[in-house]
């Protein structure tokens, strides 16, 4: 694997498979097909862009569901080791909603939170499936990862801890705090910021490139999606849209141009 700390995968649990997936195939251009997973007990369908699978797309778990959990996005964090990981997150304060498991053929994950109350996934692969992130704004990937935190500063000192990620860059936001800008190596790769208070919970937020942001704003309707902020122009240049799926879950899509 890479070095430890990138974004891996990224899995929609939704209650409605069929409708998701046709959705996000017209939306963002993703090929969809089922995973073969009878082994296991579940429906899993893979999302694909160019070279290979993405995303994974399952039903929201009845346990979820008792929790209170929408649909929503998931990314997983690569680790040497997953049992190691987890015990880490739970000494720094956070916890375990899932312990660790294999996934027969793949790898072995865990389901965590971290103390400030955002949950997100590690995962190990088996040994020799190496993992590199894909160049930057490949239509189809994920471009952006962004925290909303119940502390911005204190879940950024977190991260950096767990995963090595550094601090590219502060960017103020005036009343709503800074925006603590990640990278690993010399790269970028998200954003960490203190929740508004109107969001419900703590939680990540993945952004997956698109060509053109208002093309895609159309497709985002016409599929009976919805926009909650946006089209935005961020520092940098690209543009962004943040989004609710017809099934609830939020989403953002970033692009080089409008």
């Amino acid at each position: 694997m890479a070095e430890k700390g990138y974004f891996v995968w990224y899995e929609l649990m939704t209650t409605d498979m069929k409708a998701a997936e046709a959705f996000y195939t017209k939306v963002v251009g993703w090929d969809a097909a089922d995973a073969g997973m009878p082994d296991v007990g579940m429906d899993y369908t893979l999302f694909s862009a160019g070279a290979g699978p993405v995303a994974g797309l399952m039903i929201l778990p009845d346990e979820a569901k008792a929790m209170g959990t929408p649909p929503c996005w998931t990314g997983y964090i690569g680790v040497p080791n997953v049992d190691e990981a987890t015990k880490t997150v739970v000494a720094k304060g956070g916890k375990t909603y899932r312990e660790p498991m294999d996934i027969p053929g793949v790898g072995r994950f865990s389901v965590v939170s971290d103390p400030y109350g955002a949950a997100f996934c590690l995962f190990t692969p088996l040994p020799g499936q190496d993992w590199e992130p894909p160049a930057p704004a490949t239509p189809g990937y994920f471009g952006w990862h962004e925290l909303y935190s119940n502390d911005g500063p204190k879940a950024f000192d977190f991260y950096s801890a767990m995963f090595g990620w550094e601090l590219s860059s502060d960017f103020d936001m005036g009343p709503m705090g800074k925006y603590k800008i990640f990278k690993i190596g010399d790269r970028d790769f998200g954003g960490i910021m203190t929740k508004p208070a109107e969001m419900p919970m703590a939680a990540w937020n993945f952004y997956i490139n698109v060509p053109a942001i208002d093309a895609a704003i159309t497709r985002i309707t016409e599929g009976g999606g919805r926009i909650v902020n946006g089209p935005m122009e961020v520092p940098g240049g690209s543009w962004i849209v943040q989004a609710t799926d017809p099934q609830g879950a939020f989403f953002s899509l970033v692009a080089p141009v409008r």
